[in-house]
């Protein structure tokens, strides 16, 4: 991979950071994604005491407020004008209601809108990259298996009834599959692609920092190793495998199936006015 660009958000451990030094163990350019320049720093520190000589820059975003997000995508398009490999990896788990200071509920912030508004910033970037074959430029989303979960159009910041983190959190990795579905279609014939990884539980990840209990000794006694957990992303971001493919729910490099309203085109449309609509765009 080398001369390969990519960019990595959630790279300060865990899942993330597996990826990211993934990346640049194949020789990446791996530009590491944090909400501060000291998260951002410490990323990247982790990452070349796995990787030593990794080839790292640092991106300030926090994910949760979308000036930052303009402001870091306008950052990375200053030094590049092409990005091979997006992977959107992070993540949050909350188990009290927040609003960011766009007014959006922070779990819903961070865990869709910001995954949206990013990728969509970036576009040029990696249909500028796409129009170089014979491979084309890859958006990894990293989401999950839904189950029975649906998203409750009327109440997608989850204001209504009592919050939780289990009722603001499923509907949100329903919505990445789901917005990984529509770029895929909208990016049809670009020579971008667009794929969703369910890495399943991710041990000693700090994801669950903030919820703690027992979902951290579920995770922490049942869970993978990151970089094993990484495997399925990786394989999505780089291998000539996955040339082509698009759309799909991925896990362990098989494809799984999107029951219910994770196969509803009317759905993730949907979806996709209702993030413009937050993200102010057209």
């Amino acid at each position: 991979m080398d001369g390969t660009v990519a960019l990595v958000t959630g790279a300060a451990g865990g899942l993330g950071g597996a990826v990211a030094s993934g990346l640049a163990r194949e020789g990446a350019l791996v530009v590491v994604a944090g909400r501060s320049t000291t998260r951002a720093s410490e990323a990247m520190a982790g990452i070349r005491r796995l990787v030593p000589g990794a080839k790292l820059e640092p991106l300030v975003c926090d994910l949760s407020d979308q000036s930052s997000i303009h402001a870091a995508a306008a950052d990375f398009l200053s030094r590049h004008d092409r990005l091979d490999v997006l992977v959107n990896a992070a993540g949050v788990f909350r188990k009290e209601r927040q609003v960011t200071r766009d007014g959006i509920e922070l779990t819903f912030a961070t865990n869709v809108m910001a995954y949206f508004l990013l990728t969509n910033l970036l576009l040029d970037a990696l249909t500028h990259r796409a129009a170089a074959p014979p491979s084309n430029s890859r958006i990894v989303n990293i989401a999950s298996r839904y189950g029975n979960v649906r998203l409750n159009f009327d109440d997608l910041q989850t204001a209504g009834g009592k919050y939780s983190y289990l009722r603001s959190t499923p509907p949100t990795m329903l919505a990445r599959v789901l917005l990984t579905q529509e770029f895929a279609e909208r990016l049809r014939g670009s020579g971008v692609v667009a794929n969703a990884a369910h890495p399943g539980l991710v041990k000693n990840t700090t994801l669950l920092q903030d919820v703690g209990g027992p979902f951290r000794w579920i995770t922490n006694t049942f869970g993978a190793p990151a970089e094993k957990a990484a495997d399925t992303p990786l394989w999505l971001a780089t291998s000539r495998e996955t040339t082509g493919v698009s759309g799909k729910l991925w896990a362990k490099r098989k494809e799984l199936p999107t029951p219910g309203m994770g196969s509803d085109p009317e759905a993730r449309k949907r979806l996709w006015d209702a993030c413009a609509h937050l993200a102010g765009m057209p």
